[in-house]
Order: C-alpha cells, then sequence, then structure tokens
C-alpha cells in the first residue's frame, strides 16, 4: 500500500506563498519601510536690527544722561526726556527726603518716556561718605570708601547689595560708582583734592583696589543696580580737582600701569559702565582731555578689550572743559569713541550739545557710523540689565 509523500513545513509554506495565500496564523512578511521625506532646515529668523527702527534723533538722543536736581523736574531734563528721547537722567545734588520722595521724581521722568522705546536709565552718585546724593527714610548713610575698604570682601558685596536695593527701589538703575582710582599713598591722599581729600579711595595698590571696587560693584548688580567704574585711566595722582580747575594734568599715570590694571581686573567680573576722566594724561596723550582722546579711549576699547558703555565725566560745568564750546565738547567725545555723554550739573547746556551732535552725523558719515555703535552698546546694555 502506497502511502502519500510527505513534505516539510518549509515547503508547505513555500508552496503556499507561491500560490498567493499563507496558512492561517502565518505572519506575513513585512513590507520594505519607505526612507523618510526630507524636509527642509527652517531658515532662523533673523534678530530685526533695533536700530532699524530708529530715527537719527532717537539714536542722538540715546546717547544723552542729562541732570535734574532731586528738588524737582527741570524742564530742560523733561523736555529732553519726552521730544529727544534721552538715554537716561541723572539726580544732580543732595536730598534727605527718603525713598518714596525720590521714586515720585523718577516716575515723572520714566512716565514721560515712550512706552515702546529703549528703557531710561535713571543714575545718580551713590559712593558714601562725602559723596551721597540720596538719603532720609529708606536710604541708609552709606560709609566712605576708605571706611568700607575695611569689610572684607564678601561683607562689602552683600553691604552694596544692600544699598543697590534701595536704589532701586526708588527707581534708581545706574549707580556711578565705584571709584577706581589708585591714590599714591594714605600720606598723599589730602594732596589729591578730587579723591583722597575726601576719602572716596579703596586704597593705595591695585590689588587692593580692584578688591574693594569689584566687591562694591558685583554688590551694586545683585541688587539691580548697574555699576559706573570711575575715573579712567585714573585720577588719584593729581593735585587739582577737574571739577574747580582748569590745566589738571596727570604726570604718573601710564598705559599698562596699576591704575589701568584695575579696569583689568574689576571688568572681567560682569556687566559695568566706565567712565573717563576729563584731567589730561602727559604720558599717554598729553594736552588732550582724556574724555576727548582717542588714544585714552584706545586704551580701554583695544587695551584692554571694553566693548561696553563708555561714559565720561560732567561735560556741563567742569572747569576743565570750559574752554571748549559746549558743542565741541559733545561732538569731541563721541569722536573719541564715547557712547554716553554726562550733562549732570547744568542740563541748560544740553540742548546745544544736542544740536551739535545731530548736525555733525547728519553731514559725516563717519561720524554717523561712531552715532550708531555707540547708540548699539547703549541698547546692548540696557537689554542686558535684568
Amino acid at each position: 500500500m502506497k502511502t502519500a509523500p510527505r513534505f516539510s513545513a518549509l515547503a508547505l509554506l513555500c508552496a503556499l506563498a507561491l500560490a498567493g495565500c499563507a496558512p492561517s496564523g502565518a505572519v506575513p512578511s513585512a513590507s520594505p519601510t519607505p526612507p523618510p521625506t526630507p524636509t527642509a532646515t527652517p531658515t532662523p529668523t533673523a534678530t530685526p536690527d533695533p536700530l532699524a527702527a530708529m530715527s537719527l534723533g532717537d539714536k542722538v538722543g540715546q546717547l544723552f544722561m542729562v541732570g535734574t536736581p532731586v528738588e524737582g523736574a527741570d524742564p530742560t531734563t523733561l523736555a529732553a526726556v519726552r521730544d529727544d528721547h534721552i538715554g537716561g537722567v541723572f539726580l544732580h545734588g543732595r536730598s534727605d527726603a527718603g525713598a518714596a520722595a525720590i521714586a515720585e521724581l523718577v516716575r515723572g521722568f520714566t512716565s514721560a518716556a515712550p512706552a515702546d522705546g529703549p528703557p531710561l536709565w535713571v543714575a545718580t552718585d551713590q559712593e558714601g561718605g562725602t559723596v551721597q546724593v540720596l538719603s532720609g527714610p529708606g536710604f541708609d548713610d552709606i560709609p566712605s570708601a576708605v571706611d568700607q575698604a575695611a569689610q572684607d570682601d564678601a561683607a562689602l558685596r552683600a553691604s552694596a547689595a544692600a544699598w543697590a536695593g534701595q536704589l532701586a527701589a526708588a527707581g534708581v538703575t545706574m549707580n556711578l560708582g565705584p571709584v577706581a582710582d589708585v591714590v599714591s599713598s594714605p600720606e598723599s591722599a589730602a594732596s589729591n583734592p578730587p579723591i583722597g581729600a575726601l576719602a572716596r579711595e579703596y586704597g593705595y595698590d591695585q590689588a587692593t583696589v580692584a578688591a574693594k571696587a569689584g566687591a562694591f560693584a558685583a554688590g551694586m548688580r545683585d541688587g539691580g543696580v548697574l555699576p559706573t567704574l570711575k575715573h579712567f585711566p585714573g585720577l588719584g595722582r593729581v593735585d587739582d580737582n577737574t571739577d574747580y580747575s582748569t590745566g589738571v594734568t596727570d604726570q604718573v599715570v601710564t598705559a599698562d600701569g596699576p591704575d589701568v590694571g584695575v579696569y583689568a581686573s574689576v571688568l572681567a567680573q560682569g556687566d559695568a559702565v566706565v567712565m573717563m576722566s576729563t584731567a589730561d594724561y602727559a604720558l599717554i596723550d598729553p594736552g588732550v582731555p582724556a574724555a576727548f582722546s582717542p588714544a585714552v579711549v584706545g586704551v580701554l576699547r583695544e587695551g584692554l578689550g571694553f566693548d561696553g558703555v563708555i561714559t565720561v565725566d560732567d561735560l556741563s560745568a567742569a572747569d576743565q572743559v570750559e574752554v571748549y564750546s559746549p558743542a565741541d565738547r559733545a561732538t569731541l567725545a563721541i569722536d573719541a569713541g564715547v557712547d554716553l555723554l554726562l550733562v549732570s550739573a547744568d542740563p541748560s547746556v544740553y540742548p546745544e550739545m544736542h544740536q551739535a551732535v545731530l548736525a555733525r552725523a547728519e553731514a559725516d558719515p563717519a561720524f554717523a557710523e561712531k552715532v550708531d555703535a555707540a547708540v548699539r552698546r547703549v541698547l546692548d546694555a540696557k537689554a542686558a540689565m535684568p
């Protein structure tokens, strides 16, 4: 008797597959996976250039910080905020009215600034000791720099953070401090009218001044206030005060000496503005006030690689610069590389200065490029603030 031939399971599956069917329960073979459809890489959205929408007048306005008495709003300064959209206001003088009164004064200016424009900087001199503009309820009495230096660095930073918090609560966003000047010695301090005679120095060598000025600056940032290091490249070696004397000349400071070295240390620690002195520096650019000297500004820009905002000591009433017209003071400073012109003690000269910078920028493309570069640095610094 013959039996039916046996097929292996593999042979049966092959036969069924050739017949176009599969046995019940068998898993069909997987279809090939199609290749993924390529997608286009999205084009990055370009960040709008903030200068593109600004008129030349608005750009020029951002390069000015104009003073107002702490007793009330100066009409010229208020109009400059409202009409020219200036970069900042400076609270000038002395007030013991307290934080609430200062906050009300500040609101009068910030409410006049355009809501869709760059924020308005509000600055003052709150160093301590003989240089403290704001006092009264809500503001501590701040010791002099000489006394601050007796604190260790951490304690000084914490103290400065508390002082900054008081400023910020009153609407002040920039402090024109700390002083970063090196005075030659305790014995010579009295013969240095702008710094040593007023106990504004943190010390008598590069390392000490850098440590203490750096701690103060860090505390300001901790409390939400932008610090300003002054007076570059150093005002601790002169024997006259640029506010009240002419021909003030430094015979000691060099481009690579300890006075400049303080800035190399402190600027590496965080955001800050740098204020130029108006003294002459015989060993860097003799016969030219630092605020008007491309060579002295170049020590800061090229020598130290600083690309932040450079401001300048008061250009409105300092005797050191009185031989220059207000118009020339403004254009010479911008031409030298200064970004923010301080017109603090006498705001009445501001309109002449503003018009001079505007007219020069309209007529001189190279000067207009310097205006653009300065405005960009100002706007970048404002954008970086908390």
